[in-house]
């Protein structure tokens, strides 16, 4: 089934204009990865935080209050060149054991974004600048796992 719409996704006028594109594929591609970099590397800023490595200064619900407007910029930018780099060459990219394991990657770390945000991260005032407890330690650690 999804092998089928994969195969007309790839026959559709956007994704052989991408792929015969002389300059688009290579932007995009370039844009997917300085997406990606501004994303994670403010996740990375987070956890660090959180695991007491940096910014131990700055109280946590500040940092993610700076923060977050540049983090989900960065998602959404890596969502959309994302999608067009599979757009692009679905086929090859759906059969890529690599790919594969990207989404699951990411899928993992997005279940550890929820789980801190509706669980762990709901008493953040209680331990702005005080110890972090170790649950928020362990999201900080299965999130730069996940990321890297």
């Amino acid at each position: 089934m999804l092998e089928g719409l994969v195969t007309k996704l790839a026959d559709t006028p956007w994704s052989i204009a991408l792929h015969e594109s002389l300059y688009m594929y290579a932007i995009t591609e370039s844009t997917h990865v300085m997406s990606i970099m501004l994303f994670v590397g403010t996740i990375a800023m987070v956890d660090f935080r959180l695991l007491g490595i940096s910014y131990t200064k700055v109280p946590v619900s500040h940092m993610l209050s700076r923060i977050l407007p540049w983090t989900i910029a960065g998602f959404a930018l890596a969502l959309i060149t994302g999608s067009m780099l599979f757009l692009a060459i679905p086929i090859r990219t759906y059969h890529s054991i690599w790919f594969r394991l990207k989404l699951l990657m990411i899928l993992i770390a997005a279940i550890n974004i929820a789980v801190f945000t509706f669980k762990v991260e709901r008493d953040k005032a209680a331990w702005d600048l005080g110890p972090v407890p170790r649950k928020s330690k362990i999201c900080a650690v299965i999130s730069l796992t996940a990321w890297a």
